[in-house]
């Protein structure tokens, strides 16, 4: 794991102390939640004169020792010995640690030594203006030994994020600066260069300053900007030596660079000497990073740096572990060269993230991929399909459904059926003695019929169980004979079923019953089944095919079977359900069932109340009502308890439709897909099934893989859930059922398991 330590020493110094340090820890990748603590740091003058004497040792062993800076003055120290120097350099690192060992510090250092694992990354930048703080060598603090895989940068105080602007390059591009290399090899820096893989690089030798600007304002757009040659730090600022007679500061270039920071320049490498002045004016200009080195640096070391650096960053190790490893391979120079590995330091705004060498130029490496991303596919597809199989999903499954279901356009009711209702205040209006606890009694209905007959309905069908015989004095035993047309129900799943009605011939009975999901929810009709031997019920068609193939005949379209079992009307099949059907596990697909596809209009049909048309006030209107249409009667009234759960019930569970409603929206279905040719819902084989979730795996491996960041990943998947639906609702509105649970999930567990699988390779090469 990688984490973030950002310790502010505030406004003190040396002299006077730093009274108010604040760290604050975090995840790299969760830095909106950091941890924070508050310590002090004492008064510590004569680590400042140590310091300084260092320093003044320092400049005077290296003065004539071919340093990439342009003049180095004498400072009068003409007698001292490297055993002296090294002693010098040993006392320094002692008398740091005994100041970040102070007991005011204790509640930072003892804290940060408790959090961490000796594996974990880590990054620590220490925020401070002052210059001394700022030139101490605090790579020596013993934290960092306990800690090999921690790395220190400097930050200024004040800083925030730029708008950055990536460009479209494939290859990172770097813009290299070989400057004036009076008594210096530079071309082992080209050489260097040259050498890297996926970077397009420019190479500016000894340019001018018109050369340079122009280079710097490349509406391409730069990543990297590195420099080799002579720098020296003045005052606040730094001084870059160009050519053999010409130099800049950063301020003279300040327009140029803060373009190319706006257009993608994220790294600055400065392998010049005495590089703090250029970094803490490239600090203001809000530049994400730069690598600069903190003394003057013999030529010598700058080169081995610069390699080593080179070569670990452009492999994939994180800028933190190359700028690490790089400055302790100094450590073999030190013989001839003492403290090299004090010299290279990084400069960090803190408000952005380092840069990634592979992240922002390296082409996916596909090849290498290819298998673990295969692999990662099939494995999850087979766990979804298994998990699928074993019913895990069929829940969220048929929720889904239900949902899209919900979300389809409206559509018009259907002119070709009109609902008669039984409210509660017409079971009320009638009497009871006559009703014999039905709905509607045998006069009732006979004056149902007189009304409805005249006006020449091409079916009617009375969805209503009536068990008992029918009174002769109502007459209604005659009208049924003389109503052909005339269709009524039994009940044949509830153990021997129910009686059908008095004097109705087998071709005009049908059954009522409706399949229902576990959940409570008719999403399926049934077109036929057989009846048990000892039922009353004898029929073997249900009410809603009943009624539509009494309707359709009239016009000359003719039921049948084919060759395989399948119904079809006209030219029109009708595929039965399987156990496996779409969401299902294991269904019981008794008869030959088919998913209802609900017309998206309530009610489905034209809907009037039975008082109504007996009172006579629909008179006027029944003709246009009732001519050529099915003409469906049964009951609404509560207390009846004829209520579906549906697809449009899950929004509001009390949303229940009558039976009579749910069995209009049957025959409708029927209707509609013969003459309308409005589609079934059908679903995928099983074969399809692994097919269609095999592909999102894929599609979830691949987006892992392209799309490395998490912003791009978080984008690209919502983009991906988002096609998956749209997807699945356009195959719905056409009649295919998707699953899209399956996939969905099948989508996430693969881009999650080759996210996993790509960190735990790079992680070999990049630890932070």
């Amino acid at each position: 794991m990688t984490h973030l330590v950002v310790i502010n020493l505030g406004v003190g110094g040396l002299q006077s102390g730093c009274a108010n340090v604040i760290a604050q820890v975090s995840n790299q990748q969760d830095r909106q939640y950091p941890m924070q603590y508050v310590a002090s740091l004492p008064p510590a003058p004569e680590l400042e004169q140590l310091y300084r004497r260092w320093q003044l040792l320092y400049r005077e062993f290296y003065r004539e020792r071919g340093t990439r800076s342009i003049t180095i003055s004498s400072i009068g120290i003409t007698h001292f010995s490297e055993v002296e120097f090294s002693d010098l350099a040993q006392q320094l690192k002692h008398r740091l640690n005994l100041w970040l060992n102070a007991e005011q510090f204790h509640p930072i250092d003892r804290k940060l030594s408790r959090l961490f694992d000796p594996t974990d990354a880590i990054r620590v930048i220490i925020e401070t203006n002052d210059p001394i703080l700022r030139r101490l060598p605090w790579h020596l603090w013993n934290f960092f030994e306990d800690f090999p895989n921690a790395e220190v940068a400097l930050s200024v105080a004040e800083y925030e994020r730029v708008p950055i602007r990536s460009h479209s390059a494939k290859k990172l591009r770097i813009l290299a600066v070989l400057g004036n290399s009076d008594r210096i090899n530079v071309q082992r820096d080209r050489a260097a260069i040259e050498a890297l893989p996926n970077a397009a690089s420019v190479i500016l030798t000894e340019p001018d300053w018109q050369e340079l600007h122009e280079h710097l304002w490349d509406q391409r757009g730069w990543d990297i900007l590195f420099f080799a040659g002579h720098s020296q730090t003045e005052e606040d600022t730094g001084r870059l030596f160009i050519n053999s007679h010409e130099s800049l500061t950063i301020d003279q270039l300040r327009n140029a660079l803060k373009r190319a920071i706006r257009h993608g320049l994220k790294l600055a490498v400065f392998n010049s000497c005495d590089g703090l002045g250029l970094a803490q004016a490239l600090a203001d200009l809000q530049i994400p990073q730069v690598i600069v080195m903190r003394e003057l640096v013999p030529d010598a070391v700058a080169q081995t740096f610069f390699r080593e650096f080179l070569t670990r960053f452009a492999s994939g190790h994180s800028l933190y572990a190359a700028v690490r490893e790089a400055r302790e391979k100094l450590e073999k120079l030190e013989g001839d060269y003492p403290c090299a590995t004090w010299l290279p330091l990084i400069c960090q705004n803190p408000a952005e993230m380092p840069i990634e060498w592979q992240s922002q130029a390296a082409p996916v490496r596909w090849r290498p991929l290819r298998l673990p991303i295969l692999l990662a596919s099939l494995l999850v597809t087979v766990g979804t399909i298994a998990l699928r199989s074993l019913g895990g999903l069929q829940a969220l499954e048929l929720r889904s459904f239900d949902a899209f279901m919900r979300l389809r356009p409206a559509e018009p009711a259907d002119s070709r059926l009109l609902i008669v209702t039984i409210t509660e205040e017409d079971v009320q209006r009638q009497n009871a003695q006559e009703r014999r606890g039905a709905s509607l009694s045998d006069r009732a209905l006979s004056q149902l019929l007189s009304k409805l007959q005249p006006h020449q309905p091409r079916v009617i069908g009375l969805d209503l169980y009536r068990d008992f015989p029918i009174d002769p004095a109502s007459g209604l035993r005659a009208q049924l004979q003389q109503t052909p047309q005339f269709v009524a129900v039994c009940e044949v799943g509830a153990e021997e079923g129910t009686k059908p009605l008095e004097g109705i011939a087998s071709d005009r009975l049908s059954f009522s019953d409706m399949p229902i999901d576990p959940d409570g929810v008719v999403r399926r009709q049934i077109l036929g089944m057989a009846a048990a031997p000892d039922s009353f019920c004898v029929t073997d068609i249900s009410f809603s095919f009943r009624l539509a193939q009494l309707y359709l005949t009239d016009q000359g379209i003719q039921t049948k079977r084919d060759e395989n079992g399948t119904v079809q009307i006209g030219e029109t099949r009708f595929p039965p359900l399987r156990s496996d059907s779409g969401g299902y596990h294991q269904l019981d697909a008794l008869g030959y069932q088919v998913m209802l596809n609900y017309r998206a209009a309530h009610p489905p049909a034209a809907q009037v109340p039975l008082g109504e048309i007996l009172s006579g006030s629909l008179d006027a209107q029944l003709a246009d009502l009732v001519r050529d249409r099915i003409v469906v009667i049964g009951t609404v009234a509560p207390s009846f308890k004829d209520y579906f759960l549906t697809p449009y019930s899950q929004a509001d569970p009390l949303q229940k439709l009558p039976g009579i409603v749910v069995q209009a929206q049957m025959t409708s279905q029927i209707l509609s897909t013969v003459l309308d040719r409005r589609p079934l819902l059908v679903s995928l084989p099983a074969w399809g099934v692994v097919l269609w979730v095999w592909g999102w795996a894929g599609i979830g491996g691949g987006l892992a893989l392209f799309a490395r960041s998490p912003l791009r990943f978080g984008l690209a998947g919502t983009g991906a859930i988002a096609t998956l639906g749209g997807i699945s609702y356009v195959c719905l509105l056409q009649g295919v059922w998707l699953p899209i649970v399956p996939a969905a999930i099948a989508l996430v567990a693969a881009s999650s398991a080759v996210t996993i699988y790509i960190f735990s390779q790079s992680s070999q090469l990049k630890r932070y």
